[in-house]
């Protein structure tokens, strides 16, 4: 018997594991898993906080695992008998499979080029046993087999861990006796437990007696999807689950009295399990109805892994939930079965994957989510089962079975679910043993056939001779192994400082809605009205009476101001927004032009311009919601950008836009976006039609800007693109999948970028644009700065020359998602560097001459208030730009924030909507904040843009700015004594004027009556 050096420290880890508690029960209790959902749920906004990087603890038992059924093949060599699954496959579908039964030594080279610690297999019972007794002799080249492979697995330091049964019962054991719906199988397997324990267990430190019995129950017995295929329903299901239980706890007392005091293994049975979490909502919900989710989360898990949780680790009996469920159908446990039953594992061993999680869909009530969280899977066992030592003895999914060595997604989903598990065992406290790779071949894959692969190594069905073949997985999965998990990585350092003083602080917005209403009036309607004529209460006006009218003002648009406002309250200086083309434009000619239209527009710039900000405009904002794609009607029943009119059309836009509001614009954006609007054409040859009409018309409006207004206006133009970084997708494929990365940048902005900036532009391929050569002379050139609108990273892949879709487009390549990066609610993944490296991108290969303005930029964000989220976005966002433009030479100019205000429910604006009062969210202080700094600088404090000049403060103006009404009033006082004394003093001087008069009128007739001529002078009497 070959000794394994290895075999202390993996039971010394064991050991310290168990011995951390007493007993599991000390730290969990039934029902406390509700607490799982009852907090909130993390929602990470970091790369740190969503993905850690740290390392598992020294000792960890990194595996894989396969299956007797799915990978050894020879299905009756030496004398084998039948099994259910050999029946239900109709005998010949997993002959040979991966043929592991002659090909276990090459299955021991490849866990060897992977540097796992442990190897989970499983013994056939009918190889074994072919008739299913274990108390008659074995079949002897099945135990020289076992004993061959656990034999070689030590050698090569390789701990075995067994599983005793993996759903291939015997046949004759289903047709005699009924399978396990007969309480006869619990003494048959009782005695094959222990002829495995006797044979095998002195080389075994970890047997589990069945793996995922509810599939089953539920999937074999209940609904017939698995072997042995009956469909028995609910009733079947709870015998079967019953008996299977009954049947661990006989093995595990088995090994317990007679087997651990000499070989010291450990014994548990694998569970599977889903996850689900509460619906998602906008709104807040009551606390009644909160409780009544969580409730229903709970019940969802007990009704799959509480089902045999509870009795194996539990209270020996099953929830409450079930025997609400299921009442009478539910088999019950005597007194003498709970005591028997409980506490008979001596680990918690967890299946986590496809078969039970695809199963769980099936399962949850009124919205509840089913998501692949292995955290939080770990975090509720513990919870509710207590801190007892946990192996992930199955850990995978799927890959299509045309995927050959490039399994790329699964490669990502097992980056996943190692995360999750280290996120478990550092932030949460789980006591992982070890974590199991499932699975270590492709092979049959029960139900599903060969349809779908799950293997590290791929194989050749039809010629397994070829060996094992290490898929990309594999190479992961190596490289984890061999660093003990994700070791922490040198901080990038941050970069302090300022961006340029005319850097432009940006709002971006789309079409800008047209509010004429509610619209006020004032005194622009010429008629006089009479009240209540008729009696009826109502107004009537006087026929042949008019009055003067004032002419329209801004002023009558009550929208403008408050829109205008709250964007000033941000702190930024420029606006971006969209015009409304078909509003404008209804004919899509000039043969109707709406005025009013312009008229609001022109209010909103001059509402801007009286605060001294700055607009940015687009002529043309195409969208998926608008109908016509944004254009004027009659464009696009015409063709619309398939016509080459429309081009033409879009310059006689533009030259009335620019005449009519370009003394207000300063910056001009032709078409947002027209690398997507080409996406929504069926067909390379439309889409590079649409794109070169797109290109032209943006190369006309351009053309005539430049000649009548730019030098003029000193106004510039140019047009907006999407611009996602995209990454290689697969590291172990860098040649490849570089390669289409370069094609995926050449079609999104190359495709649009090199016919203006790039001379001799030709294009490559099914990215070529037919231009003709004036048209080229045309498009040379034509753009005066870069707009990039860039929100999130992707990851890029070729397609596999097999599974390549029928209409993939030009880009030719796959475009996925890392599933570790934080991401948004609506899926956003927030990588701040991808920001950098698309504008390093767009320098060298453009050139830092131009400017490079990031026109819009933002996520979504559910929190109505606090928008975490975002306020991590713009800061981490920002100082990547910052990197750029200090250290990668890239001319930036700009940085607007999309957007500014939320439509209806809380998603990008910086405020909320109209309908919630515009509240500004916290976002909106810490935007703010880095605009008063005009960056990061080290003094958070300074900004060099300001004013050096020290102002003595206002007191008076700050005692104004304080006390508006009062000082409203006083004003008014002071006008009101002010005329008053005006009107005394008027008064006084008009009465002294008027009493001086009456004097001098008075001396003259007393000389015209007393100074005639007189014959006798007398006195003359004055009274």
């Amino acid at each position: 018997m070959p000794d394994d050096p290895r075999r202390p420290a993996i039971r010394w880890l064991f050991l310290s594991l168990c011995l951390a508690t007493s007993w599991h029960q000390a730290a969990g209790s039934l029902g406390d898993g509700r607490r799982m959902w009852q907090k909130p749920k993390p929602v990470p906004v970091s790369l740190e906080e969503s993905f850690l990087r740290d390392t598992f603890p020294p000792g960890f038992l990194w595996g894989a695992g396969t299956s007797a059924f799915q990978t050894e093949g020879s299905w009756d060599r030496d004398g084998k008998g039948a099994s259910v699954w050999d029946k239900f496959t109709q005998w010949k579908a997993a002959d040979v499979a991966a043929d592991s039964f002659a090909r276990w030594e090459e299955d021991l080279r490849a866990l060897e080029y992977l540097g796992v610690k442990s190897y989970s297999f499983s013994l056939s019972w009918p190889r074994l046993f072919p008739d299913g007794r274990a108390r008659g002799p074995p079949s002897q080249p099945a135990v020289e087999h076992y004993n061959r492979l656990i034999n070689g697995l030590l050698q090569k330091r390789i701990e075995p861990v067994v599983t005793i049964h993996h759903w291939d019962l015997p046949l004759v054991l289903q047709e005699v006796y009924g399978g396990w719906k007969n309480d006869s199988l619990v003494g048959f397997f009782e005695d094959y437990a222990a002829f495995c324990f006797r044979t095998f267990g002195d080389r075994v430190g970890y047997w589990l007696t069945m793996h995922n019995p509810y599939l089953v129950a539920a999937q074999g017995y209940g609904a017939g999807v698995h072997a042995p295929g009956e469909t028995g329903g609910d009733a079947a299901a709870l015998i079967v689950a019953h008996n299977l239980i009954r049947a661990h706890a006989k093995a595990w007392h088995i090994y317990d009295a007679h087997y651990r005091p000499a070989q010291k293994g450990h014994v548990s049975i694998v569970l599977g399990s889903h996850w689900v979490e509460p619906p998602k909502g906008q709104q807040p919900i009551a606390a009644a109805a909160a409780a009544a989710a969580v409730d229903l989360c709970q019940q969802s898990m007990e009704a799959v892994l509480g089902w045999f949780a509870n009795p194996i680790l539990g209270d020996g009996d099953y929830p409450p939930s079930l025997k609400v469920k299921h009442g009478g159908l539910l088999p019950a446990f005597s007194a003498e079965e709970k005591l028997r039953v409980k506490n008979t594992a001596d680990f918690f061993a967890l299946s986590f994957g496809p078969n039970v999680l695809r199963l769980g869909r099936s399962l949850p009530h009124l919205g509840q989510n089913v998501s692949p969280d292995l955290r939080r899977v770990l975090a509720w066992i513990k919870l509710e089962y207590g801190d007892l030592p946990v192996l992930l003895a199955e850990v995978g999914w799927f890959s299509e079975a045309s995927v050959g060595i490039e399994d790329t997604v699964a490669l990502y989903l097992m980056k996943r679910f190692i995360n999750q598990a280290l996120q478990a065992v550092r932030w949460d406290g789980v006591r992982l043993l070890g974590y199991t790779a499932w699975s270590l071949l492709d092979g049959f894959e029960w139900n599903y056939g060969y349809s779908v692969r799950r293997g590290l190594f791929y194989v050749d069905f039809a010629h397994p001779e070829s060996g094992r073949t290490p898929k990309t997985s594999a190479q992961f999965y190596r490289r984890v192994i061999a660093d003990d998990g994700f070791p922490r990585a040198e901080p990038s350092p941050e970069v302090e400082g300022h961006f340029p003083c005319d850097f432009q602080w940006g709002i971006a917005d789309s079409t800008l809605e047209v509010r004429f209403f509610p619209f006020s009036p004032q005194f622009t309607d010429p008629h006089v009205y009479s009240w209540n004529r008729t009696g009826d209460g109502s107004l009537r006006a006087v026929p042949g009476l008019k009055l003067h009218a004032n002419r329209s003002q801004c002023t009558d648009f009550l929208a403008v101001r408050d829109h205008v406002a709250l964007f000033a309250s941000t702190g930024a200086t420029h606006y971006r927004f969209a015009l409304n083309w078909s509003l404008i434009l209804p004919r899509g000619d000039l043969s109707d032009v709406n005025v009013e239209a312009l008229r609001y527009y022109r209010c909103v710039l001059s509402e801007l311009q009286k605060l001294d900000l700055e607009a940015t405009v687009i002529l043309y904002y195409p969208t998926r919601k608008a109908p016509n794609l944004g254009l004027p009607g009659a464009l696009h029943a015409s063709g619309g950008w398939l016509n080459s009119s429309t081009a033409d059309a879009f310059r006689d836009y533009a030259a009335l836009c620019y005449r009519e509001l370009g003394p207000r614009v300063r910056y001009w954006i032709t078409v947002n976006e027209p690398n997507r609007l080409t996406d929504l054409y069926s067909g390379g040859d439309r889409r590079r039609l649409a794109a070169r009409h797109l290109l032209a018309a943006h190369a006309k409006a351009w053309r005539l800007h430049e000649r009548e207004y730019a030098r003029r206006r000193a106004s510039r133009a140019s047009l907006a693109l999407h611009a996602d970084w995209a990454e290689p997708a697969n590291p172990f494929l860098l040649k490849s999948h570089a390669a289409a990365v370069d094609r995926f940048l050449l079609f999104e902005l190359g495709r649009f970028l090199d016919p203006l900036l790039r001379p001799g532009y030709e294009g490559e391929g099914a990215l070529r644009i037919p231009f003709s050569k004036s048209e080229r002379e045309e498009l040379r050139g034509a753009l005066s700065f870069i707009a990039l609108n860039h929100f999130t990273t992707r990851l890029v892949s070729p397609f596999p020359d097999n599974v390549r879709p029928k209409d993939a487009g030009e880009r030719g390549c796959l475009v996925l998602s890392d599933p570790t990066w934080p991401s948004s609610g609506l899926g956003q993944a927030l990588v701040p560097w991808g920001l950098r490296k698309v504008l390093t991108w767009v320098t060298e290969r453009y050139g830092p001459a131009l400017p490079v303005v990031v026109t819009a930029s933002g996520v979504d964000d559910r929190d109505p208030v606090r928008d975490g989220t975002r306020q991590h976005y713009l800061k981490s966002y920002l100082r990547e730009a910052l990197k750029a433009l200090r250290l990668d030479g890239v001319n930036l100019r700009g940085f607007y924030v999309w957007k500014l205000q939320d439509d209806l429910a809380p998603q990008y604006g910086l405020f909320s909507s109209t309908e919630q009062q515009s509240k500004a969210k916290a976002s909106v202080d810490v935007y703010r904040q880095i605009i008063a700094r005009n960056g990061f600088p080290r003094d958070a404090g300074s900004n060099p843009c300001r004013s050096t000049e020290a102002r003595p403060p206002c007191s008076l103006c700050a005692w104004l700015s304080e006390n508006k009404a009062l000082a409203v009033f006083g004003c008014c006082l002071v006008l009101t004594a002010v005329i008053f004394a005006v009107l005394a003093f008027s008064a006084v001087v008009n009465g002294r004027k008027y009493n001086g008069g009456r004097r001098r009128r008075g001396r003259a007739a007393l000389v015209h009556s007393c100074g005639g001529p007189a014959v006798k002078r007398t006195p003359c009497a004055v009274h």
